[in-house]
Formats: C-alpha cells, structure tokens, sequence
C-alpha cells in the first residue's frame, strides 16, 4: 500500500528528521515512550489490576491488539508500523476503572459534550501528551503523521451526532479535519485497529475469566441460553448464529480447567488458535486495497464467534460486576474528584492547571478537569481521593 505527502504530514511543523527511520516508525516510537501508554499499566480491563497478577491490564491487551494489528497489516499490505501504532493508541483516552469510569466521565460532562474514550484518545495524541507544540506556543501532543492519527479514529463522527460512542469533542475538531482525508468512514488501517481490539478482548477477556474461575469451561453448554441472552442484551445479535457459532467453537474449547500448568498451556494454545482462526479467516475474505477504497471483510460466521465470546465475558464477568459495591464506590470516586477539583483546582497537576487557567469560561474549565481525572490510574485516583476527600472509601 502506497503512503504520499500527505499522509505522513505532521499537525504541527517539524524540522528535517534522519531518514534511518520512516515516519510510522517514528510516531511508533513516541508511543511507546509516552507517559499515557505506561499509564495503562495500572488501568483496569475487565478486571481490576489489583485483583490477581495475571489478569490483563490495560497495557498488556494494548500490547497484544498492537501485535494482532500488525499481523492483519502484514497479510493486508498495509504498513506494519501504521497499524501497530494505531493499535497501542487506541485505548489511551480510557480512564481509571475501565468503561466503568468512562461512564461516569460521560455523567458529569454530559453538559459539555459528554466523555468518551476515544475522543480522549484523540485529544491525548494531538493536544495533551506533552512532545511538540505550534510556533504560536499550542501543544500538538505527539503530533504524530495524520495517517496514523486518522488510522486511530473508530467513530468518524463527533458528539452531538446522535450517537452514543464518539471520537472526537468539538473543540478538537479541527484536528479531527485536518486528519481525515476522506469522509467515506474509516480507512482500511483504522478498520484493522478495530478488529484487532475485537478480536484482542474477545478472546483473553475470556482466558482471564476461565482463570479466575468466573467461566466454567464443564457447564458452558448448559447455560448457553444465559449466554446468548446476555450477548444479545448488550451487544445484538441473532440467537440462532449465536447458538451455532457456539456449535463450531465447542470442539476448540477446553473440557475442564484445574489451574494446571498442563491446563494453562491448554488454553494458551486456544487463544492462539482462536486468533489465527479469525485473521486467516479475515486476510482470505479481505482484498488487499488503498486507505479509503479498501475494506476488512470479516466474514459473518467469524463475526457471530468473537460476538459470541465477547458475550461469555459479559455473561460471567462484566453483567455481575455492575451489582458489586465496588463498582459503584469506583464511580463515586470519580464524582468526587471532579467535585474537589472544580473547588480547588489548584490541586491538578501543572499541566492540567495551565490548561485550567487558561480556559474562557466553565465549560472549558471541567473539560480541564476531567482531562485531569481520565489521565489517572486507578491506584493514583484512589490516592487523589484519599487525599482531597479525606477518606478513601472502605469498600476499595
């Protein structure tokens, strides 16, 4: 796949770079140095990086989505270094506690244009993480290639469209402009991203939750009713592709799960044949194409399957979270902190107190906050709670 001029085009001015490395590879490396991806390490996936030393973080599903995009950019033709950086961006936005604290972000700010990961995301990348600023002294974030910063973009739209997920906030338009070349919906890179993220948390949402118990391999076929339900009830869906999709997986799935080491090399060779299974799948349905006329196929019967396994996570794991009092105590901390910075801001860090006093009138000044709280882990934004509130709730 050919890249010209503009695609490497950086939003903010840069002197000549040595030509020992090309330009994706070079926006590569500024992610991966950055602060908000290290972040990640102590920011909830599914379950909490407090709970267990094996579960998935943040940044190690973001790790393994990069390695899974590469590959689909590898069979598609696609530039390797694109795909995986946009892949390691595409949960930056995310705040403590996972979507659990992106929904109440979304609460408080729902008078500003509401909260969403990835129009954090690409707020992060082009304004927030500090790498390069315009001549008149605005920060550019990474400035990465417009390429990659439009390869990031899941939604192409914005909030107040209609639509409950967005990517980008409308004081960030103009860079969300500036980096799409085309308004036919996401580039063929951008397409790769999201199925690697699908394909990433359907399959190793599913390993944690087998390891720690919350799946049991022995009774899944009989509570598939429950399943399909719950898939259908927070995902859509057809019952009857769910319940064959299940028919195809059952032969691949583990009979019984103990902790073994012999059990844990068992379903370690499962995720990976699952994964294999759904990119041969795609990269033979998938022509290989240019950024805005080229599409990932992904065949209905593979879809019905990660569809299907994403609906395992929520069964077991993700539905019977929500009536845990943690849960809720997690969302109240973030209440709160918005509520104790709006009173004393001076508590932000620097750089979201520039920003801070900077802002011409309330709205632009909880958009600052509420930069403040997403950039948090959740260790950090129990620590600013115990801190500015007093007291770090007991049920943490």
């Amino acid at each position: 796949m050919d890249y010209d001029g503009l695609d490497v085009e950086r939003w903010a001015p840069e002197g000549a770079h040595s030509a020992a490395r090309s330009h994706f590879e070079r926006d590569r490396a500024r992610v991966l140095h950055s602060a908000a991806l290290r972040r990640l390490g102590a920011k909830t996936q599914v379950l909490g990086p407090a709970t267990n030393d094996f579960v998935r973080t943040r940044l190690t599903h973001t790790l393994e989505v990069a390695q899974i995009g590469r590959s689909l950019a590898k069979y598609m033709g696609a530039d390797q270094d694109l795909v995986e950086t946009a892949s390691l961006c595409h949960d930056l936005g995310h705040p403590p506690f996972g979507h659990n604290g992106e929904r109440a972000l979304a609460e408080v700010s729902q008078d500003i244009g509401g909260f969403e990961g990835n129009a954090q995301t690409l707020r992060l990348i082009t304004r927030l993480e500090p790498k390069r600023f315009f001549p008149d002294g605005r920060p550019a974030g990474m400035n990465l290639t417009r390429a990659t910063i439009d390869a990031t973009i899941k939604y192409p739209w914005g909030a107040g469209e209609g639509k409950r997920k967005f990517n980008f906030y409308e004081d960030d338009r103009d860079v969300y402009e500036w980096a799409r070349l085309s308004n036919e919906g996401q580039c063929v890179e951008a397409q790769m991203m999201d199925l690697a993220d699908d394909i990433g948390y359907s399959v190793h949402d599913v390993e944690d939750a087998i390891v720690r118990g919350h799946v049991h391999v022995d009774t899944l076929a009989n509570e598939l009713g429950q399943v399909i339900e719950a898939t259908i009830n927070w995902y859509g869906g057809d019952a009857d592709r769910l319940a064959a999709a299940f028919e195809r997986l059952q032969p691949l799935l583990p009979t019984s799960y103990d902790g073994s080491q012999r059990d844990l090399a068992r379903l370690k060779d499962l995720t990976s044949d699952f994964i294999g299974r759904f990119l041969t799948a795609v990269t033979d349905a998938s022509p290989t194409s240019l950024r805005y006329r080229g599409e990932v196929v992904i065949p209905e019967e593979i879809a019905d399957e990660v569809l299907l396994l994403k609906g395992i996570a929520v069964t077991y794991v993700m539905a019977p979270r929500e009536l845990e009092p943690t849960y809720l105590s997690q969302r109240s901390v973030l209440f709160d902190l918005v509520d104790a910075l709006w009173d004393r801001p001076a508590e932000m860090d620097p750089m979201y107190l520039d920003t801070y006093r900077e802002a011409g009138d309330d709205a632009a000044k909880l958009r600052a906050i509420i930069d403040q709280v997403a950039s948090l882990t959740d260790q950090s934004a129990m620590g600013w709670h115990a801190r500015l509130c007093g007291m770090l709730r007991s049920s943490l």
